[in-house]
């Protein structure tokens, strides 16, 4: 049982926002999910920390989450409280070559500021719909370039509340995964390391991700980015589109038919919409394949 007054008393010491029965369809990009018990916009590691001891020792549920661009929230919402990371903890520091950011600092801001000091190797990453946690956390990647190629060093709350290091190499980076999604961890800022570069041939480079990203992906539409994780030897869209479930829906999901690896929000879909629809898409494929898709998006429920 949460008590709402004494947590939100408790926020007060740290400055802290505190907001209650908060609808998740207003915080993830798929645009569906009811209401947490409450939201709470972090603003500090310090904060973060005291907070999240202060959730363990009352046994009360907490989720993380920045842009809520991977993941799929459920219908019936999430009882207990949501660490939101966003725009109150978002800082972004330049020292050289190194770039430092807050995790609720958006990707997209941070190759910006890249590109304003003149310093490449974040090109690709730039559009990607996500803080820079949480392009961490899944080891986020476009084109070619991954957050493994840049990222020196992190710091995150461990399991106790304590706030520590941890080096790249330490980190397990691999294809949309890291030691964050093992562990009950919370990632606080990331240290990244650039190269030195001319900011227009920089600029000339995002732009040119950003269009190839507006041609191929139906970025008009609600979704979580890319749904399945890509199978080894094969992609998912080519497996999806191969079995001919271009167009396939439940409800006001659908799979895009403009990017088949990619399942959309036509305006009212729901998450129980979005699931029965991938479940059919994955055994579809299995059928027809023999590949085992699996979800890429972190289902919140």
């Amino acid at each position: 049982m949460i008590n709402i007054d004494k947590l939100t008393e408790f926020c007060s010491k740290f400055n802290c926002r505190i907001s209650t029965e908060v609808l998740l369809s207003d915080y993830i990009t798929f645009r569906f999910g009811g209401a947490c018990r409450a939201l709470i916009d972090v603003n500090s590691a310090e904060s973060t920390a005291e907070i999240m001891k202060y959730l363990k020792a009352n046994n009360i549920r907490y989720a993380v989450i920045g842009r809520g661009s991977n993941i799929i929230a459920s219908d019936n919402g999430f009882d207990g409280v949501i660490l939101h990371f966003g725009s109150d903890f978002s800082d972004i520091s330049v020292n050289g070559k190194t770039i430092t950011a807050q995790s609720g600092t958006m990707l997209s801001a941070v190759c910006k500021k890249a590109q304003e000091a003149g310093l490449s190797g974040m090109e690709n990453l730039f559009g990607i719909p996500g803080t820079v946690g949480g392009a961490l956390y899944m080891n986020a990647g476009a084109y070619g370039s991954e957050m493994k190629d840049i990222v020196v060093s992190a710091e995150y709350i461990d399991t106790n509340g304590k706030i520590c290091t941890i080096s790249a190499s330490d980190m397990a980076l691999s294809y949309r995964h890291s030691i964050f999604s093992e562990k009950e961890c919370i990632i606080t800022s990331v240290k990244m390391e650039l190269s030195e570069g001319d900011p227009d041939n920089i600029k000339s480079a995002m732009n040119e991700c950003i269009q190839k990203r507006t041609s191929k992906q139906p970025l008009d539409f609600a979704s979580a980015g890319s749904t399945f994780k890509r199978p080894e030897n094969s992609y998912a869209s080519l497996l999806i589109e191969q079995c001919g479930l271009k167009g396939m829906a439940v409800g006001d999901a659908e799979v895009s038919t403009k990017h088949s690896g990619f399942v959309i929000n036509k305006g009212n879909a729901t998450c129980n919409d979005v699931l029965e629809l991938c479940e059919k898409v994955k055994e579809i494929v299995k059928e027809k394949t023999g590949y085992v898709l699996e979800l890429e998006p972190v289902i919140l429920k």
